[in-house]
C-alpha cells in the first residue's frame, strides 16, 4: 500500500497571512490594516465544521511559528474592541504566561482570594501552578476556533483580572511598589478590554 503524504491542515486566513507577509514592507498602511482585519475575521469566523485537533494546535501556537513580532505588525495597532485587537491581546496574554509561568501562577494564586468570581470564570485548575496557567491560556486560544468565542473572551478576561489583583498585592522587597502597581494596571486594562469585547460578541457587534 502506498503511503499518503501527510498534509498540514489549512489555517483559516492562511492565504491572507501569506499575502500580508509578501507585501508588508512598503505597503500602504490602510491596505495592510484591511488585510490584517480579513485574516483575523477568517481565523475567528472560519468554518468550524472543519476544525480538528491539528488546526486547534496551529492556532494556539501561531505566535510560536510565525513570531510574536509578526502578529504585532498585523494586529497590535488594531482597536481593542475588534477581532484583530482581541486576537493580539490573547496572544500577548499567552506570551506573558509562557515567558514566566511561575510568576503568572503565583500572581493568580494571590489574586484568586481577592477576586473569587473571576477565578471561577477563568477555570484554572486548583491548585494553580505553572502547568495549570499554561494549560489555561492554551485552552483560551483553542477557544478562538472551537466553542463559544464570547465565553473564550470572558475566560481570558477573568484570568487577567485575577492575575492583576495578585500582582497589585506584590511589593518589591525593600522598595517602592510603583512598577508592580503600573504593571497591574496594564493587566487590569487588558482584562477590561477583553470583557468589553466579550459583551460586544454577545450582541453581535464585534467585528
Amino acid at each position: 500500500m502506498t503511503d499518503r503524504a501527510h498534509h498540514r491542515p489549512s489555517l483559516p486566513g492562511s492565504g491572507h497571512f501569506e499575502a500580508i507577509e509578501t507585501t508588508a514592507h512598503g505597503a500602504d498602511p490602510a491596505v495592510l490594516a484591511e488585510a490584517a482585519d480579513r485574516a483575523a475575521t477568517a481565523l475567528v469566523r472560519g468554518a468550524r465544521d472543519q476544525v480538528d485537533a491539528d488546526l486547534v494546535s496551529r492556532v494556539v501556537h501561531l505566535a510560536d511559528t510565525e513570531g510574536l513580532d509578526t502578529l504585532a505588525d498585523l494586529w497590535a495597532g488594531a482597536p481593542a474592541e475588534s477581532l484583530a485587537g482581541v486576537l493580539w491581546r490573547l496572544y500577548v496574554l499567552r506570551a506573558w504566561v509562557y515567558a514566566d509561568p511561575e510568576t503568572a501562577a503565583l500572581e493568580f494564586d494571590r489574586g484568586r482570594r481577592l477576586a473569587p468570581v473571576a477565578e471561577a470564570i477563568s477555570g484554572v485548575e486548583d491548585p494553580p501552578g505553572p502547568a495549570e496557567v499554561r494549560a489555561l491560556v492554551d485552552a483560551v486560544l483553542g477557544g478562538v476556533v472551537v466553542g463559544d468565542f464570547a465565553d473564550t473572551l470572558f475566560r481570558a478576561a477573568a484570568f487577567a483580572r485575577v492575575a492583576a489583583a495578585g500582582r497589585a498585592q506584590h511589593e518589591s522587597a525593600g522598595g517602592s511598589s510603583y512598577d508592580n502597581d503600573l504593571a497591574a494596571a496594564r493587566l487590569l486594562t487588558l482584562a477590561d478590554q477583553l470583557e468589553r469585547s466579550g459583551r460586544l460578541e454577545l450582541s453581535g457587534m464585534l467585528g
